[in-house]
């Protein structure tokens, strides 16, 4: 860390004489403006020559005390549990930590790190710690003592109460009532490294109020809440999240390479070169390199000929698809790389050479479009149906065709959103839906392809959020984490039945091998409904998530009652915040309150059905509306589900289906979007599982 001579502290004062300087606070650092007029100007101009010396290290006559902006006015720190206070100093510099009754000191190594152990203290506050060295003196106000909980994940833990993206349910009135001095909001700014950091990017603590919780993540605002309203005591959260991002970006490289999926990669990624300028060369290259494999390696263009967009192409051999969807529930399975889209289309002479507007389900991750062999739009903003213009000598009598090449790099792939997303119109009045009947094939694999350029700021390379967003929290004391993410490594559910508890693994194994409480969430549903059983890409992510339960001290909060069919981001974030903050009183503070909904436990078979028995049922099963037990589908020896009749008896589920002799297996709820209505007597939602006998 390099770091000036001298900081000027917001808790000191310096004269100097005919100049008037007053320190004003921002994010935690003192910004020195210094007044002065023309009588004073000669020594005006000497007093900026000393500050220059200093702030250049010239003569330096002081070193600072460093710390991280976890230590800062208003923080938390974790209640009865030994607490670490870190930072960096002179070398060989005692340092000594006043807190309460305790006088704790340490010496600085030869690099100028330090760290002091306090020893655990009850809740309550405010404090202040004061930081010592021969020459400086750092004190840090309102500290209080109570439950720290870091909160990570991908988008739907990032998202804020209030925002342009945000759409919280009854935002307004959640933000006009978060007055709650107990409360107390750390931010991580975004960040990537591909090294291992110390220095962390935040603006520090903030006391929750109206304005301060705003941008603060709602997932998390409603889980400290009600703790807070439970525990009556100083809560602390630091959020470290960021959207769209992948898990292996969270994971430390010591472990990825213990994967043999990530090896490769995190060995790519230690041997980048150091500086920006020269990963930024390095990146344009490999950029170029890129593009010219997938052009080769893609079955859809040969040289500069887009083949697959081809009026003329013979396509009845592609696979048959419904749009929208993702190609995971298909035959094709998990691929990330290019998927070419063809729908042939008949126009009659009336409709033909007009203008017209090709609209486009939002893809996953971004397209290129053809109408008749003609490129007509190209976007790659994730999310956003598109909307493309077609000239009047596009459209013509009889047969047209439309292709898309839709790229997709990580997670899923395909078209999110509605089927009358999808339809050709005029401004006339005339619509053509165009949802059903697409066919499809691989262009190209990724995994085929040899150079994959990595951006700097990209946040889905392996291990680069961790060096820069959680590493740098290492030691900070706190009682667990909870976690929102798996959207984005949606279709390699298998590769993170491995790399999700193996992430939890590194976290606890990098603060000590303490295996702290580990709480996530389950994807919400999400996308269409399915009206016959399928294979899903998402369902198979969720019993990723399930099967990390094996791990000691993990919980999971259902979601898949809550989501939202046509936006990734739902606004329930209540129901969220509140079923993990259930978990975290019932396991981690011992209240005797139920905390889950009914938990997969064993079946049998009897006769021509099965019997599905459940835990954490409470006062009994039943069902969420008037209706009969929806969402489960079962299967005999040939694996091809059904979907079956489900009678409650007691805490047992009984299946049976006429198209199902020998049933031997179960799913439940095994959809992007299920329907399903099983519930416990505390009513919450029983969560996605797979069983076999």
């Amino acid at each position: 860390m390099k770091r000036p001579c001298i900081k000027l502290s917001t808790h000191r004062e310096m004269i100097i004489p005919g100049v008037v300087s007053s320190p004003e606070t921002s994010s935690g650092q003192a910004i020195w403006q210094i007044k002065t007029n023309n009588k004073h100007m000669k020594r005006y101009k000497y007093v900026i020559f000393l500050f220059t010396l200093i702030f250049s290290g010239a003569n330096c006559f002081a070193q600072e005390i460093s710390l991280s902006p976890l230590f800062g006015d208003g923080m938390v720190l974790q209640r009865d549990k030994p607490v670490s206070v870190f930072g960096e100093a002179p070398a060989n510099e005692k340092i000594t930590v006043l807190f309460r009754d305790q006088h704790k000191q340490a010496v600085s190594d030869e690099n100028g790190k330090w760290k002091i152990e306090l020893d655990s203290e009850v809740y309550g506050g405010p404090n202040n710690l004061t930081v010592k060295t021969k020459n400086e003196t750092l004190e840090i106000k309102d500290v209080y003592v109570g439950e720290v909980w870091i909160c990570s994940g991908q988008s739907n833990m990032e998202m804020p109460l209030l925002g342009n993206w945000a759409h919280v349910n009854n935002a307004e009135e959640e933000v006009a009532n978060a007055d709650l001095p107990n409360l107390h909001l750390f931010m991580v700014d975004r960040n990537t490294s591909f090294q291992p950091e110390t220095e962390i990017e935040s603006k520090g603590w903030k006391t929750c109020t109206p304005e301060s919780c705003k941008e603060f993540s709602a997932v998390a605002y409603f889980f400290g809440r009600d703790l807070l309203e439970n525990l009556n005591m100083p809560i602390g959260l630091i959020q470290s999240a960021w959207g769209g991002t992948v898990a292996e970006a969270w994971t430390s490289a010591s472990t990825l390479k213990s994967i043999a999926d990530f090896r490769e990669k995190v060995l790519q990624i230690e041997k980048n070169p150091a500086s920006k300028e020269e990963l930024e060369l390095k990146y344009k290259k490999d950029l170029a390199a890129f593009i010219q494999e997938t052009g080769e390696a893609d079955k859809g263009i040969n040289g500069k000929d887009t083949i697959f967009a081809s009026v003329d192409l013979n396509d009845a051999d592609w696979m048959p698809m419904n749009l929208p969807g993702m190609v995971e529930s298909t035959k094709i399975g998990s691929v990330d790389g290019s998927i070419w889209f063809r729908k042939t289309i008949s126009i009659s002479d009336e409709i033909a050479n007009k203008e017209m507007t090709l609209h486009i389900a939002a893809p996953d991750d971004a397209d290129e479009t053809w109408f008749n062999g003609i490129k007509v739009g190209e976007s790659t903003e994730w999310d956003v149906p598109r909307q493309y213009k077609l000239a009047s000598n596009l459209v013509k009598p009889g047969k047209n065709v439309i292709a898309i090449r839709l790229s997709d790099y990580r997670g899923a792939g395909g078209f999110m959103g509605e089927a009358f997303h999808f339809a050709l119109t005029s401004e006339d009045g005339f619509r053509m839906e165009l949802a059903k009947n697409w066919k499809c094939k691989v262009g190209y694999n990724l995994k085929d392809i040899k150079t994959i350029p990595i951006e700097i700021n990209d946040p889905n390379q392996p291990t680069v959020l961790f060096n820069a967003m959680i590493n740098p929290l290492i030691p900070y004391s706190f009682r667990g984490v909870i976690w929102y993410q798996g959207e984005s490594n949606a279709g390699r559910a298998k590769q993170y039945e491995v790399l999700f508890p193996a992430m939890i693994n590194d976290w606890r194994s990098k603060w000590g091998g303490e295996d702290f409480p580990f709480i996530f969430v389950q994807l919400a549903s999400y996308l269409k409904r399915n009206t016959e059983p399928v294979n899903d890409s998402w369902a198979e992510l969720r019993e990723a998530q399930r099967l990390t339960l094996k791990l000691p001290n993990t919980g999971m909060a259902v979601a898949v009652d809550i989501g939202d069919a046509k936006n990734i981001h739902p606004g329930n974030k209540q129901d969220v915040g509140k079923r993990l903050a259930l978990w975290a009183r019932n396991k981690v503070y011992g209240g005797n309150i139920p905390y889950c909904g009914p938990t997969y436990k064993a079946m049998l078979a009897k006769n021509s059905s099965l019997v599905v028995e459940f835990d954490h049922c409470y006062k009994g099963l039943t069902v969420s509306d008037n209706r009969e037990v929806t969402g489960f589908a079962i299967a005999g020896k040939d694996g091809v589900y059904h979907w079956a009749k489900a009678k409650i008896d007691k805490n047992t589920i009984i299946l049976s289906s006429d198209q199902v002799a020998e049933p031997v297996s179960v799913r439940y709820a095994w959809s992007s979007n299920p329907d399903c209505n099983l519930i416990n007597s505390a009513k919450l939602p029983a969560g996605p599982f797979e069983a076999k006998l």
